[in-house]
């Protein structure tokens, strides 16, 4: 594959991925923002870059959310590592949901960190089939216990 083929395979998947793909600097300021995103979060890439993660961050998970990011900045190292978060979302209709993201470190040639790469996803309908199931084993658990006491 040559080198230009791989950039356009790359922007591609990039802006193509249904799921929220976007970077914050080290300021915590959108600097790419893909369609996923839009779909995801109701920003377009013009509204959106350039502005801070506040865009999609609830107001009451703000302080935490900036604690830990400003000292992941500074130290480098983020607690999370390959995990998958769950968090909430705030969407341009004020609307909040359940994400679930995993996140990318992104450091320079010396190993500073630059900022955070995060692929996210709305995982609300997820959670509400799985709620649906647990009250239906609860409903046919306890219908079983009237009739087998």
């Amino acid at each position: 594959m040559s080198m230009e083929l791989d950039a356009s395979l790359y922007k591609d998947i990039l802006e193509q991925a249904p799921d929220a793909i976007l970077y914050a600097d080290r300021e915590g300021i959108i600097r790419l923002w893909n369609q996923g995103a839009e779909r995801i979060f109701g920003y377009s890439p013009v509204e959106a870059i350039g502005q801070s993660l506040d865009l999609i961050i609830p107001e009451r998970h703000r302080q935490r959310h900036w604690d830990g990011y400003r000292q992941t900045m500074a130290s480098g190292i983020t607690k999370y590592g390959t995990k998958l978060l769950a968090v909430p979302g705030l969407q341009k209709s004020g609307e909040q949901f359940v994400t679930e993201f995993s996140i990318v470190m992104l450091k320079d040639s010396q190993g500073q960190p630059q900022g955070v790469a995060a692929i996210m996803r709305d995982i609300n309908a997820k959670r509400a089939e799985e709620k649906a199931l647990r009250e239906r084993l609860a409903a046919c658990e306890a219908a079983q216990a009237v009739t087998n006491p």
